[in-house]
């Protein structure tokens, strides 16, 4: 099966839209394909500001419809005691409200941007996707985390080399209490290091103490910005430290 035949069989879709390189394309192809679609993004307290202005940039410029749900995570006890099972019961809340939706707006169908690199054995939340019969035309089609990246620069869509993104929640250890505070402390801290030009890193955190991980090539620009970046992180965590097993 191809994306068209796809989109031939399931012509009126609603699509869960993340602003990130997978649901961007599966959006792009869905509206080449000529497919009746919506996208639905659900804003809660475990995505970045950033993530947010690139999906409202990304559907404005394809023209497309899209509808923002606001959904509160934390109020899930299942979420915020941030058990080794999260992901499955936050992905169930969040696809749960889309779905739920999607079906009010006349949506029956509802596709999401998993693609054929994802291993369905290890990825969190697949089991979620699959007993709410959430489709991942990317995945069926075969099309890979890669091939994915090509199509979109082909397709000229800005999010072609946009860096992949875990959720907020990913840098609390499990065990540890997700809290409003500890997630805006590291939107914060993850927001500045890019401002400085960092890429493809993280700032974890372990009862208040942040931990950055991030490629050794650019280990020589953090110790360029040592003294600001301890100022600035300082105001959120009680210590800073550089994982130095992390070499990328």
């Amino acid at each position: 099966m191809n994306l068209q035949n796809f989109f031939n069989e399931h012509p009126k879709i609603a699509i869960a839209f993340s602003g990130g390189v997978d649901s961007a394309y599966l959006l792009y192809a869905a509206i080449s394909g000529g497919a009746v679609v919506r996208a639905y993004y659900v804003k809660s307290e475990f995505q970045p500001e950033f993530e947010y202005r690139d999906a409202m940039r990304l559907a404005d410029e394809l023209h497309t419809d899209l509808k923002v749900l606001n959904l509160k995570v934390l109020s899930s006890d299942c979420v915020r005691s941030n058990p080794a099972d999260r992901c499955y019961h936050c992905k169930q809340a969040i696809f749960s409200a889309i779905i739920h939706q999607a079906a009010a707006d006349g949506f029956p169908v509802l596709a999401d941007g998993t693609n054929a690199s994802d291993d369905a054995d290890d990825r969190p939340g697949m089991r979620a996707l699959k007993e709410l019969s959430v489709l991942s035309p990317l995945r069926e089609c075969g099309l890979t985390k890669e091939k994915i990246r090509a199509l979109s620069k082909e397709a000229g869509l800005f999010t072609w080399n946009k860096p992949a993104y875990a959720c907020l929640a990913t840098r609390i250890p499990t065990g540890e209490e997700i809290t409003a505070q500890k997630l805006r402390a590291t939107e914060l801290a993850e927001e500045y290091l890019a401002s400085l030009g960092f890429s493809d890193f993280r700032v974890r955190s372990r009862e208040g103490h942040a931990r950055i991980q991030l490629p050794e090539a650019q280990w020589p620009l953090l110790l360029r910005h040592r003294t600001d970046i301890l100022a600035k992180l300082k105001e959120h965590y009680k210590t800073i430290s550089l994982d130095l097993e992390v070499r990328g």
